[in-house]
């Protein structure tokens, strides 16, 4: 019986089989394109006299939550955090701290929700309750960016504090008192501090909150102050929207009523304090002959070093940074650079509790990646395939020239930058391999320059760059389209590590002087003492000019191509920018970008007139240099119109 049944089931199982296989397909039903949609609330939103600290809001569909902790924000601002999280179709919040009397509470969860299955977002959505008989429904919005390059920061908190009975915002209360009402940026830089009470006035800060206190406690913290007081207002608005059709067409564009609330152009420059807490971060020892100690912040006092396997601070030779915050070490004794184990006493400069520097002594062991066995048997292993390989060349040709092992001396190796091509403003710099102990005497370096085939002696300067123990500068009159050279005999220079140099021979040709451009700058500022700088497509200066008392700044020899400009007032005078100082009431120094790139063509001069306040500060830096670019907002995916489309090919075919 069973035999003879498998005839009727084989065909019954395809059947089965093709059905479930036909699931997939684009004919299966249309796509859920609907967000999710608010049902309902305990308590109920816009709700007064609130006094519990649970929430629930229900939907009609299953939700989830994307990265609440960073985008869902409770204010007045909660010490401890908040519980909230997504459970099938509701949102359910637990609130911890003691909630504040006669105050409005604004959960905004800013574009976090979306729908379970097809992630279609609900959109800003906030809820909102008061613990007194009013509700405070005003908004205030702007932009935080970094002070010191106007890039937008995303993720800073920003907080209102109202003013007190004498009509002021004292500067000790953000070291005091958190926030009342926050919010957090976007990708944008931009803010939206909801929950803002009609008829009272605010000054806004914002802080990268390291401890969760929500306010300005430690110099590690980013900090910004505004400075203007001001008052929300709001009136009705409209807005055009553009619906449509799908990704690259557009149905129509209709007006939207709203309201709008002002101000709505905050700008919070933000910015960090010189004299960041000072700690040891980390040493390490590539080498036998060398190690380097890394911390978190610059000081103008090296370190002290003790030897514990060693006489004295063993004559190591320190290389602080640009910066400051690190610091390598050139060991010139041998005995001690190829010991296994270097052991000394450490003295630096760190911060304490209260972010006072004090000496603090620690003992450090330093081992070394490679040993010095380990590098003598590379070294060897380095001469023996050189030799083998030398004489498979000899057998090959009997009349090949005795080749010097290279791998049987050390020497100094040494970088030009620029090399080549020169413009006929600059100095080339030469970088050695190691610190130098002993320069080159004057009568080992020869400089020239090409007349007709000839090459003739030329005067020139050839001296070390300052607080650089590496390099040394080659300054000399350079005119259009020459050549030149330069020569330091072998052995000139000595390294503190005992090795020398083989011959330097450089050639430099400086370009002609149709190649350049000129670009002149005029400035309209309110004061003096800018400095304005071209910056390529990295937003680096390639080049800085001052600007004199008339606003006038001029590049001269510039390379065609596209640049971008950035202006600093510089109101210290020392040319770089100087950041802010809370306390002392001291703002960061102010920087400006020119909107749009400079085109610099060969033989040019290009005039170009800047009004630096001319346009609002969170709309100057162009977006081709903007590290920190806006999100992608999240839009409903027409997915039943790629259905359709896709349906209508396949019925074409």
């Amino acid at each position: 019986m069973f035999k003879h049944s498998s005839h009727y089931l084989m065909p019954l199982l395809t059947a089965i089989i093709c059905a479930c296989a036909s699931i997939g397909t684009p004919d299966g039903g249309e796509y859920d394109e609907e967000p999710p949609r608010v049902v309902t609330s305990l308590p109920l939103n816009q709700s007064t006299d609130a006094k519990g600290k649970k929430i629930s809001i229900i939907f009609n569909e299953y939700i989830k939550l994307e990265n609440p902790s960073e985008k869902v924000v409770v204010s007045p601002p909660q010490v401890e955090p908040p519980n909230i999280r997504a459970d099938g179709k509701r949102v359910r919040i637990t609130l911890y701290d003691t909630l504040q009397q006669n105050t409005t509470y604004t959960i905004d969860f800013a574009d976090a929700i979306v729908d379970n299955n097809e992630g279609n977002p609900m959109g800003n959505y906030c809820f909102t309750f008061s613990t007194g008989s009013d509700i405070d429904t005003m908004e205030v919005s702007g932009y935080v960016l970094n002070a010191e390059d106007l890039e937008p920061i995303k993720g800073i908190h920003v907080g209102l504090f109202a003013v007190n009975d004498s009509g002021c915002v004292p500067d000790s209360i953000f070291r005091l008192r958190a926030m009342e009402r926050v919010a957090r940026t976007n990708s944008s830089g931009r803010f939206v501090v909801k929950g803002v009470a009609r008829n009272r006035r605010y000054r806004a800060f914002a802080l990268k909150d390291m401890d969760g206190d929500f306010r300005f406690s430690q110099k590690s913290e980013m900090l910004a102050a505004g400075t203007d007081l001001f008052e929300v207002t709001c009136a009705p608005d409209i807005r055009l929207d553009t619906i449509w059709r799908d990704s690259t067409h557009y149905d129509s564009i209709r007006p939207v009523h709203y309201t709008h609330f002002r101000p709505d152009d905050i700008v919070l420059r933000a910015f960090l304090e010189d004299g960041q807490d000072r700690h040891l971060l980390k040493t390490q020892r590539d080498e036998p002959d060398r190690f380097t100690v890394y911390f978190t912040a610059p000081s103008d006092s090296l370190p002290r070093i003790q030897g514990l396997n060693f006489e004295g601070d063993g004559g190591f030779i320190a290389e602080p940074s640009a910066k400051g915050d690190t610091i390598a070490y050139w060991i010139p004794d041998t005995i001690i650079g190829y010991s296994d184990t270097l052991r000394f006493v450490y003295s630096y400069l760190d911060s304490d509790t209260l972010h006072q520097l004090y000496w603090k002594d620690d003992t450090l062991e330093l081992v070394p990646k490679t040993t010095r066995a380990k590098q003598l048997a590379n070294l060897q292993k380095q001469i023996n395939d050189w030799e083998k390989d030398y004489k498979k060349r000899k057998k090959k040709n009997k009349n090949l020239p005795p080749e010097e092992n290279p791998h049987l001396h050390t020497y100094l190796t040494a970088d030009w930058k620029p090399s080549g091509s020169i413009d006929p403003n600059q100095n080339p710099i030469l970088t050695l391999s190691e610190p130098v102990s002993t320069p080159p005497d004057s009568s080992a370096v020869h400089f020239f320059t090409k007349v007709d085939t000839l090459w003739v002696e030329a005067p020139f300067e050839f001296k070390p760059v300052e607080g650089k123990i590496r390099q040394f500068q080659l300054i000399a009159e350079w005119d259009f389209a020459n050549s030149y050279r330069i020569e330091i005999d072998s052995a000139a220079i000595t390294g503190v590590m005992g090795h020398h140099n083989r011959a330097i021979k450089q050639d430099f040709r400086v370009k002609k002087e149709e190649e350049y451009g000129t670009l002149f700058i005029q400035l309209h500022v309110p004061d003096t003492g800018y400095i304005v700088q071209l910056l390529n497509n990295s937003d680096k200066p390639v080049a800085t000019a001052k600007a004199d008392s008339l606003g006038e700044a001029d590049f001269f020899f510039i390379k065609p191509g596209s640049y971008y400009m950035r202006c600093l007032h510089d109101r210290n005078g020392d040319g770089v920018f100087t950041t802010g100082d809370y306390d002392a009431g001291i703002p960061p120094e102010e920087v400006y970008y020119f909107p749009q790139p400079i085109i610099v063509k060969a033989q040019w001069d290009v005039r170009q007139e800047w009004d630096v306040l001319g346009i609002p500060l969170h709309t100057q830096k162009p977006l081709r240099i903007t590290k920190q670019k806006p999100d992608k907002e999240k839009s409903v995916r027409r997915r039943n119109q790629e259905r359709s489309a896709e349906m209508r090919r396949a019925s074409r075919k």
